[in-house]
């Protein structure tokens, strides 16, 4: 797991060197060979700046990106949803990025305790202007800044969000 957090918060180098010591020592479990490891390694691709790559490692997790058959509260719903979500952003991909952070806002009782659930209303505003959609991105913007209204102000992911707001106004 310490790949994943390490990938995610920019510390490539650390993040390649847990991924490094699993291909020499893979792990026996299924989960970890067919699930966490390729959504980890779809985080470094990411932090890579290798957005298709690591789309294609999270197609070995769920495919059809259908995620509702696995436990969505695990890696093997929200974090690929998320991550695939942001790997279509960075392509310019507006629709499949939308669809990818739709998919973790229509299930609000899953996302509540997660970041992910009020992140994805960042990513799908950042969908609809990459669709032209000003009106829908106006509406995300507006959800994510309602839930955050009460975070400290210095929150990077707020300060983009309320710039990215403002420059729709």
């Amino acid at each position: 797991m310490i790949e994943l957090a390490a990938a995610r918060a920019g510390e490539i180098s650390l993040a390649e060197k847990f991924a490094t010591e699993y291909d020499r020592n893979p792990p026996s479990t299924w989960w970890m060979q067919n699930r966490h490891l390729p959504v980890a390694r779809a985080a470094l691709a990411m932090g890579r700046g290798r957005p298709a790559e690591a789309i294609a490692y999270l197609r070995v997790v769920n495919g059809d990106t259908s995620w509702m058959g696995n436990d969505p509260a695990s890696l093997d719903g929200l974090v690929p949803a998320y991550l695939r979500g942001q790997g279509y952003l960075q392509l310019g991909q507006g629709k499949e990025a939308a669809a990818e952070f739709q998919r973790l806002i229509d299930h609000p009782g899953i996302v509540v305790n997660s970041p992910f659930g009020a992140l994805a209303r960042v990513g799908l505003a950042r969908a609809y202007m990459l669709r032209g959609d000003t009106a829908k991105a106006r509406a995300a913007y507006q959800d994510f800044l309602t839930l955050w209204k009460d975070a400290d102000a210095d929150i990077p992911i707020l300060q983009q969000a309320k710039a990215e707001y403002a420059k729709l106004e």
